[in-house]
């Protein structure tokens, strides 16, 4: 089964007490085990209000963020298609188990860009769960720490250096004739390479142009 590696945005107001978060307001965030499915939930809550939480679930991840209004979302054709933020939430999305490298070097690569930032760090049955939170967006992404080896690092760049900035392809040049003639001859009236004699006329006999 597949795992909800990617989680929705921060919300706009407290789980609790449902008061509107301020601009640049310090909030609580909070990853659930959902219940209802193998995946979690997210809620934020004011720091007041997690303070006074008695004898609730307790949360898989929880760290302080701040609070920013959401991001207008830009227009479809002013969005990269392969850079590496679309890249990541692509591979995130499909949760194909070949791409679990390229997803923690995604990963990397955009927190040392200051777009992500580790929040927290979970050892589960399954490996290590690695917690990033855009900076803009609030989105959450959990990403599966795979070890990779030293000896796989340097391939696994190259891979994601292949994705983001494809080679393009190789025209493959045709040097064209001089003429058609060269290939074909002459189309309209071609001639075979041996010609057969063409018939004698008997003798005695004259031609019609002669007999006139």
């Amino acid at each position: 089964m597949k795992e909800p590696w990617s989680i929705r945005s921060r919300a706009k107001e407290c789980a609790v007490s449902g008061v509107a978060f301020e601009p640049s307001q310090k909030i609580r965030a909070a990853i659930f085990p959902d219940p209802d499915s193998s995946g979690y939930l997210r809620k934020d809550f004011t720091v007041e209000a997690w303070a006074a939480r008695e004898g609730e679930d307790t949360p898989f991840s929880t760290w302080i963020t701040t609070y920013h209004p959401p991001v207008i979302e830009e227009k479809a054709e002013d969005v990269v298609e392969d850079d590496p933020e679309t890249l990541l939430r692509r591979m995130v999305d499909e949760d194909e188990e070949h791409t679990e490298n390229a997803r923690y070097i995604l990963a990397v690569m955009l927190e040392r860009k200051k777009l992500l930032r580790e929040t927290d760090t979970q050892q589960v049955p399954s490996g290590i769960l690695r917690v990033y939170e855009h900076r803009k967006t609030g989105d959450v992404f959990i990403i599966k720490d795979p070890q990779i080896p030293l000896s796989e690092v340097d391939r696994v760049q190259e891979e994601i250096r292949e994705l983001l900035d494809p080679k393009p392809v190789e025209k493959i040049e045709t040097v064209e004739p001089e003429s058609a003639e060269e290939i074909t001859g002459d189309e309209e009236n071609p001639e075979p390479e041996t010609k057969a004699p063409p018939p004698e006329e008997p003798e005695g006999e004259a031609s019609s142009e002669e007999e006139e």
